[in-house]
This record gives C-alpha cells, structure tokens and sequence, in this order.
C-alpha cells in the first residue's frame, strides 16, 4: 500500500540546528545569570565540546563575556563563569500615556540602564505630534546608551487603548483612533537619528507591556539583571517581602484609564484579535457616568486617576502632582481622601471578583498610581473579593491582592521584549548587523 503520508516539517539542516542550540545556549546564560560551559551543557543537554563552540561564537558576537570568576566542584578543572554582555546587543521600550512619556534601554540581561520620563500632557494634542515628541526623548536616550557602549537592535511601543497592527485603533482618553503609531513614531526617529536607516519598531498595549514586566522583573529593583542577588536564581525573581511569585495573575494598571491584562502560565492572554484585559472598560454600574469610550459607568470612572482626584476634592486633571497630594492627604487621616479610596477600591473589587471567577489567578496585581495607594485601596478590594469570589478560597491579607514591584513598569517590559527577540535568534540579529555570529561557525 502507498504511504501517502507526508512530512511535516522539513528536515532541519546543520546551519539550521546550530542557529537553535545558539538560542538555547544564551538563553540559558540569561536565565541562570552567571553559568559555567559544563553547568550550560548540563542544563541545554548538549556535549560540553558542543556548548564550547557555541560558547566561541556568542563570546565573538559580543552576546556573552567570561566574568573572571571560576567555579570546581566538578569533574576536571574550575570553569569559567560566563554572563551575558553588559554592552552591544539592548532594547529601547518607550511608553507613551495620556499624560507622560518613558523611555528606557535594557541590556541583554534586562537589567535597566538608561531612563527618561517626562510628563506631558497629551490629551487633545494631535498624534503625530506626540509620536514625534516620543522620538526626539527617545533619540536622547539612544545617545546616552550610545555612551554606555549599548547598541538596541529595535524599539517597542507600549501604547494606551486597542493595540493592533502597528495601528492604535482606540484609545479613548487620547482621542486616538486607528492611528498608525508605528509608522509615524518610526519615521520621526529615523529623522532625528545620524545614521541612516530606521530602528525595526513594534508595539503593544501598555498594560500587556507593564504586566510582562511584572512576571519577567517583579521582586528585583530596577537595577537587577537575571540571576543577581535580588533576583534569586535562573532569573525568577527573590519575590518582595517573601511571597511566592504567581506564573498567573491579572495585572491592572490604575493611571488616567485603567488598563488590564492576563498572564497564564507565564504568558500572556491575549485573546483572539489582541484585546484581552480590557478591564477599565467593564461596566461597573450600567445606568453610571457617560465613558470616552461611548459606553457608561465603566470602571474607570470610577476608579480612573481623574476620578480618585475627584472624589477626594483634588482637581481630575492635576496628574502625577494631584496623585502625590491624595496620597498624601490620605497618609494624614484626611476622610476625604480616605473615603475617595475606599470607595474606588470597592468598585474595583466588584469588577475584578467577575475577572478572577472567570479565570482563577494566582494573584490579583495592581500598578500605576495603585501601586503608592494601597494602603488605602488594597483593603477594600481584598474585602470586595473576599466576598464575591465564589471559590471561598480568597481570604482579606491572604496575600492574593498585591502591589506591582517597582521594577515592572510598561518601557522596561518593552525594552525587554525586544531583547527576548535578540536571545531568541541571535544569529538573525547578527544577520541584520553584520556581527560575528552571523556565521555559520563550523
């Protein structure tokens, strides 16, 4: 009888191996922070002699460097500690809100080297205009890792609304919509930048960006790499003030909108078109206020940043100053500010009871503004959850309910997702560099 059976896939050639067991190897650098060639061998299942030339390879393409330090304890002589690069290869994340813009570079180790943040009001501004402000911060940023002998292989976006495409498609509290945020920022950096050329650019929503941050940094300081003290091994992350690090939480981000995302097993939810988390505009109240987004009584307004500075008497529109004085008035026993609070938190409780119903996290976390309120908020959205979450199994200070690290924010998670694409085919990037591991390498 015929077999009519046919392949798959290809038969991977020996180009094609060595390209993956380059990934596999500096991967596994990275994860572990600091790793011996036999430790590498060990953990990627490859011969030593193997992971020695790939080794050779990263080493010569500016990916990898020996620290100095040598580690026995088994077989043969001592090995060579190896880390990645502190120079070359980086990322550039570069957050753009409503009413400030962030821009950082990320070395391969994710480790946040260079940061500019100013704070801009963006409403009502026209989108090109914002884009191209968000450019000429992120060309001085790229000078000052040019110093730094830090080379970004691409740029990512992490943009506020409906993130698809290269193209905002909504984003209520700007007024955008289907903007194409990457062609207009794209052509207004390659025209500040001396060489020619434009930065390959992507980009993604901005609470998927900060959530990324969480899971991939949460529990080490801005400044930590993988594998540093603060991070605990293989780059997990020594979790602040000891709790267990949750693989699946809902991440919402409290700033002037409330934006949202789900991560599941260590990856991101992102639904069928990419619009998964939307949490800020799940309606809290059917009959409540009139939302920008057309709809009413979505959560953020009610627990939006312009709404928490209403309720406790401070002016909507004041910004990061506005959120500095709630908070705090809120330090000081103000009831005003207190009830603002509280009242927020109970609202939020109310939506995400529905989330985590739905989807059983680990944990709940809250960033943005949240983050410096919890004190006031938490306690109330813990309580709201306790008593709508059909499980039973969330308690009030069961630890569930937590503060975003400060290490998570959405330009750090965007810087980093442009270096996971360079550790992932770091051949390609030396492909489209001209570096040395660009070759085959025997």
């Amino acid at each position: 009888m015929k077999n009519e059976t046919e392949p798959l896939e290809p038969k991977a050639d020996k180009a094609t191996v060595r390209r993956h067991n380059l990934s596999l190897v500096l991967r596994a650098v990275h994860d572990e922070g600091e790793a011996t060639r036999a430790a590498v061998a060990a953990r990627v299942g490859l011969t030593r002699a193997a992971v020695s030339s790939l080794v050779e390879q990263l080493l010569d393409g500016g990916f990898l460097t020996e620290s100095g330090k040598t580690f026995s304890g088994q077989a043969g002589r001592p090995g060579t500690a190896l880390r990645v690069a502190r120079t070359g290869p980086a990322g550039l994340g570069v957050e753009v809100n409503v009413d400030y813009v962030s821009v950082c570079v990320v070395d391969l180790a994710g480790t946040d080297r260079v940061r500019l943040t100013e704070h801009l009001d963006n409403r009502d501004v026209p989108p090109g205009e914002v884009l191209a402000r968000a450019a000429r911060i992120a060309a001085r940023t790229l000078v000052s890792a040019a110093e730094q002998e830090l080379v970004p292989a691409g740029v990512r976006l992490a943009l506020p609304g409906l993130v698809s495409g290269g193209t905002v498609r909504q984003a209520p509290n700007l007024g955008w919509n289907r903007v194409p945020a990457e062609e207009l920022f794209a052509g207004a950096l390659a025209a500040l930048r001396p060489v020619p050329g434009a930065l390959p650019t992507g980009s993604d929503n901005e609470a998927n960006a900060a959530a990324l941050a969480e899971l991939w940094f949460g529990g080490r300081g801005p400044g930590a790499a993988a594998g540093s003290p603060e991070g605990g091994p293989r780059g997990g992350g020594a979790p602040e003030g000891g709790r267990a690090k949750a693989r699946s939480f809902l991440y919402v981000s409290g700033e002037i909108g409330v934006g949202g995302a789900v991560v599941v097993d260590g990856e991101l939810l992102r639904g069928t078109h990419g619009f998964a988390g939307e949490i800020g505009h799940v309606p809290a109240d059917a009959e409540g206020p009139r939302c920008r987004c057309g709809s009413r009584g979505c959560l953020e307004q009610y627990a939006g940043q312009a709404a928490l500075l209403r309720e406790a008497g401070l002016a909507p529109d004041a910004g990061g100053p506005g959120v500095a004085e709630l908070e705090r008035r809120a330090a000081a026993g103000d009831a005003r500010a207190v009830g603002a609070l509280e009242r927020a938190g109970r609202m939020l409780g109310l939506v995400l009871s529905g989330a985590v119903n739905l989807l059983d996290p680990d944990a709940v976390v809250l960033g943005g503004v949240y983050r410096g309120l919890m004190p006031w908020l938490g306690p109330a959205v813990d309580a709201e959850l306790a008593r709508r979450v059909v499980s039973g199994l969330w308690t009030p200070g069961g630890g569930r309910l937590r503060g975003a690290s400060s290490s998570g924010d959405a330009a750090r998670g965007a810087a980093a997702l442009v270096v996971r694409d360079v550790i992932a085919d770091p051949v390609g990037h030396a492909a489209r560099t001209g570096g040395a591991a660009a070759g085959e390498g025997g």
